[in-house]
């Protein structure tokens, strides 16, 4: 079962959600999850080229970060642009909030952030997720499974709470969204 799930893994290139799996190697997740664990653990063991990667629900085989380098030079790859301080204030405040519109964006941080959210979506990292049931329908923004594999994180469990907040308290902004039409 293990060898069909990394073989289900290297075919996608992408993040394969574990329904998926489920599916295609005809059986229950536990189970499933139990042989993508034993590969993960191989890999790390064994420390090989490639790390199998959770992102919430999804997994995905990527290359080893020690590689990370070797294979820029390959491919003759630009190192990614490194995020703005403005960035990370914006990606920060939809991880902890999301889903957050742009005005909401914008309160928290006391200036305009259009173009820094148009980065942001341009890169990847924020996606519209619906929109308030509000006047004027605002667009709504969450973090995206892009999100997670920069910042190396498989849930937005993982995050650190916040500065001042208790272990366990909740953030959120009244939610008043309807889901994204398909």
């Amino acid at each position: 079962m293990q060898i069909a799930a990394e073989s289900v893994l290297f075919a996608s290139g992408e993040p394969v959600h574990i329904s998926r799996i489920c599916m295609a190697l005809d059986t229950d997740r536990p189970r499933a999850e139990e042989a993508l664990q034993r590969l993960g653990d191989y890999y790390a063991f064994e420390r090989r080229g490639i790390r199998l990667i959770r992102m919430e629900d999804s997994y995905q085989l990527c290359s080893a970060p020690e590689y990370a380098e070797i294979i820029r030079r390959a491919f003759e790859i630009r190192k990614a642009a490194k995020l703005s301080q403005p960035a990370l204030e914006v990606l920060a405040i939809a991880a902890y909030y999301q889903p957050v519109t742009r005005a909401q964006v914008d309160q928290i941080r006391g200036v305009d952030s259009a173009y820094t959210m148009g980065l942001l979506l341009d890169r990847g990292l924020i996606e519209e997720c619906g929109r308030l049931s509000a006047p004027g329908r605002p667009r709504l923004y969450r973090t995206t499974q892009g999100f997670l594999r920069a910042f190396h994180i498989s849930s937005l469990e993982e995050l650190p709470p916040l500065p001042g907040m208790a272990e366990g308290d909740q953030i959120s902004l009244e939610d008043h969204s309807e889901p994204a039409e398909e």
